[in-house]
């Protein structure tokens, strides 16, 4: 009973995101990972936490009743960098993951993460903000990034992980791993409220 979490639950994990797979498989969970196309677009009168809990309830949504079977728990999440009151998506190029750098060089911004559990008769959606700071990056040393990490598949155009968090981020409070796309220590503690509050009998 890892986590405390009986072992006749299983997991599916909707998320194409390797660095989320790797972190909840390190965490000792075994999961199958499904996908559904999702259209991420959101209402914009919502801010910072509501965008990414939007998000991932809804992906946890566009399952079809069927594909989630008795004693099945579906996990879903979305990670977003929120700056200056915006939000700084996944760059789709070197131009757009430049100018996205230079707002967060020198700057806090938030990194927040919505989680959400489905099961066959019960949806549950949280959220973990970490605050993130960067020391000023000269556009030499954004280049460098650009160019040898490609961060084109994050939002907020890097991964902590990489070489721009070992020589940039000044301070942090708050789940590392959040910052790399999954609050796993959050995560197992709604996870065992949500599993002993609904029976899937």
């Amino acid at each position: 009973m890892l986590f405390g979490i009986p072992g006749k639950y299983r997991f599916i994990l909707a998320s194409r995101s390797p660095r989320r797979q790797e972190l909840l498989r390190e965490a000792g969970f075994e999961f199958e990972v499904k996908m559904i196309d999702y259209n991420e677009d959101f209402p914009e009168t919502l801010k910072g936490k509501e965008i990414a809990e939007f998000l991932s309830a809804g992906k946890a949504l566009s399952f079809p009743d069927g594909m989630i079977s008795q004693n099945e728990v579906l996990i879903t999440a979305d990670t977003i960098v929120w700056c200056k009151d915006r939000v700084l998506d996944k760059p789709k190029n070197y131009s757009e993951a430049f100018d996205i750098l230079r707002i967060i060089s020198g700057n806090i911004h938030e990194v927040i993460t919505g989680v959400t559990f489905r099961t066959s008769g019960k949806q549950y959606t949280f959220s973990e903000t970490t605050i993130v700071k960067f020391d000023h990056l000269s556009d030499e040393e954004i280049d460098f990034y650009i160019k040898n990490c490609q961060p084109y598949d994050k939002a907020g155009a890097y991964g902590i992980q990489e070489w721009i968090g070992l020589v940039g981020n000044s301070y942090i409070e708050g789940s590392y791993f959040n910052v790399m796309g999954l609050p796993v220590n959050r995560l197992i503690k709604e996870l065992r409220v949500f599993l002993e509050d609904h029976s899937l009998s």
